[in-house]
């Protein structure tokens, strides 16, 4: 519905028969309530990260502007303990030794300023969170009253508290009631929300706010009518619906459904392998590699492209003609047909003008956009160029445009100097960004930067940086990072975006998509056709 809606623009609803037009704006108004939830829910994780850093870097900043007076404490209770030494190697008085120093009055008004001085026994700094308090308070009662929350058991007492909180904000009670929930809360917090007196209401709320945050990151607390943060098991396929195809034997596996059979085939395969690779180490046949007593050496690579190359290259470079981008976009679609895939939302027919829809593409590609490209084209407006991207240009017809270019790089004989084209390679990039940047505790001291993935990169094919997933007929058997990846500082950083953490496999294969294994004998292994975002 929300596609049909024509990019959620006014026009196009207005046009539609009136139950067509209600069942749209129904659709619209559950996407928009699931975006807002995701971004109200990002928001806060956003502010109390912000909290947490602010009060760790106050907490240094303090202690780095006592650097000199402690400096001085340190050295003065040097002394005074050199002479407490040898007062006691000498048999004389201590107290003597000490007012040798200094008087018996400055010591003392020294000792209490050392008490000043002291930050508390684990040099934590979480008690100044509570000075950001008033902060948390303009939102949080609203913030946990529109919130349908669901949890796990693991974190049934978070949630439990949450309610509490709900329950003082409705009653506009100042006092935390009496037995609250208080397994939650983790040892870090233990000094500070159990005091003498009782549990202090701010810090309570505090370590219940900070505990609902990592709930909801590692997926133990979800919340209804989100998308990223909903119930980890509306990611999966229902157990009846699982369990009447695993019947009828059509579940979409590309392996043997019996776990013994298949553990059998995996162990067999693997011993013949080790097999093969230990009579080719004892006749030092491995390819550009030996094993010695040391270990493993590996040949290094020789340098691919020569020196004189380049003379070439340059040659080349000047050789060939200048032409227009369009142009050459229309002649690789006169080879190709690319263009045939971006088809009308509604009607499903090809855009009338080309040269225009290539505009619109271009636009996409250099991220000019098309107020700027209808300003740089002649006779191209923006209208047109809106037109057209918002009936013609979506993820799946440029998933479709772009599988028919890599199937047709596939097919070229050119391109068998690149390999068979069977492996692919996430090309990291690190892209500086904007100055300021969102909230990330592991990088909070460094420049803004941003790694630029591409989903899945072939080695003969051209990237789609847009998120597109690639519908190629390719027989992709391994991807190999090409840059280290960086670890999330929390498990649950990728989970509540669907997603699981993998080093060197891709997790946004489409439906349908053959991912294979990698394996020296190509023969052997047969397609593993992965659901939705999940691949084994």
């Amino acid at each position: 519905f929300i596609n049909a809606s024509g990019s959620k623009r006014q026009q196009p609803l207005a046009k539609f028969e009136p139950q067509r037009r209600y069942a749209t704006l129904v659709a619209l108004a559950i996407e928009g309530m699931a975006t807002v939830t995701d971004e109200i829910i990002d928001l806060h994780d956003r502010i109390l990260g912000k909290l947490f850093n602010a009060a760790k870097n106050k907490h240094q900043q303090q202690f780095q502007a006592s650097g000199k007076a402690i400096n001085a404490k340190v050295r003065l209770y040097g002394h005074i303990g050199q002479a407490l030494i040898d007062a006691k190697q000498s048999g004389s008085d201590p107290f003597a030794a000490i007012e040798a120093v200094m008087s018996w009055d400055a010591f003392a008004e020294s000792v209490t300023e050392a008490q000043k001085l002291a930050q508390p026994e684990d040099f934590d700094f979480l008690h100044r969170i509570g000075e950001s308090y008033a902060t948390l308070r303009r939102y949080a009662p609203e913030f946990l009253d529109v919130l349908k929350l669901r949890a796990a058991p693991a974190a049934k007492n978070a949630l439990d508290a949450i309610e509490v909180l709900r329950g003082m904000n409705t009653n506009n009670a100042r006092k935390v009631p009496a037995d609250p929930p208080t397994d939650f809360i983790k040892p870090r917090w233990q000094k500070l929300v159990m005091t003498d007196t009782g549990i202090d209401r701010r810090y309570y709320e505090l370590c219940a706010l900070s505990e609902l945050k990592n709930a909801l990151r590692s997926g133990d607390i979800w919340v209804q009518g989100s998308r990223q943060f909903k119930d980890f098991e509306d990611y999966l396929v229902p157990p009846e619906k699982f369990a009447s195809l695993k019947q009828s034997s059509e579940l979409p596996l590309g392996v043997a459904t019996d776990c013994d059979q298949y553990l059998h085939d995996r162990l067999t395969l693997l011993e013949t392998q080790l097999a093969t690779v230990n009579r080719m180490a004892q006749a030092n046949d491995l390819p550009d590699a030996i094993i010695t007593e040391s270990g493993l050496k590996i040949t290094p690579l020789d340098a691919t492209v020569p020196d004189a190359a380049q003379a070439l290259i340059d040659q080349m470079a000047m050789v060939l003609p200048h032409v227009k981008i369009t142009e050459l976009l229309l002649e690789v679609d006169e080879w190709t047909g690319f263009t045939r895939h971006f088809i009308h939302l509604k009607a499903g027919d090809l855009a009338k003008d080309k040269k225009l829809l290539l505009t619109t593409i271009l636009a996409d590609a250099i991220n000019l956009g098309l107020t700027k490209m209808a300003e740089s084209c002649p006779g191209t407006t923006y209208a047109k160029l809106a037109w057209l991207q918002a009936w013609h240009i979506r993820d799946e017809t440029y998933s479709t445009a772009l599988a028919e270019l890599v199937n047709a790089q596939f097919r070229h004989p050119f391109a068998e100097h690149w390999g068979d084209g069977t492996t692919s390679s996430s090309d990291g990039q690190k892209q500086q960004g904007r100055k300021h940047r969102p909230y990330q505790p592991e990088v909070w001291k460094q420049p803004r930067t941003d790694f630029l993935h591409p989903h899945l990169r072939p080695v003969r094919a051209v990237s789609h940086q847009g998120g597109q997933r690639r519908r190629a007929r390719l027989d992709l058997r391994a991807r190999w990072p090409a840059v280290p990846r960086v670890r999330p500082a929390h498990r649950g950083t990728l989970h509540r975006h669907g997603r699981l953490h993998r080093s060197c496999l891709c997790p946004d294969a489409p439906a349908r998509f053959p991912l294979r294994a990698a394996y020296p004998r190509p023969g052997r292994h047969q397609a593993l056709h992965p659901q939705g975002r999940y691949c084994l």
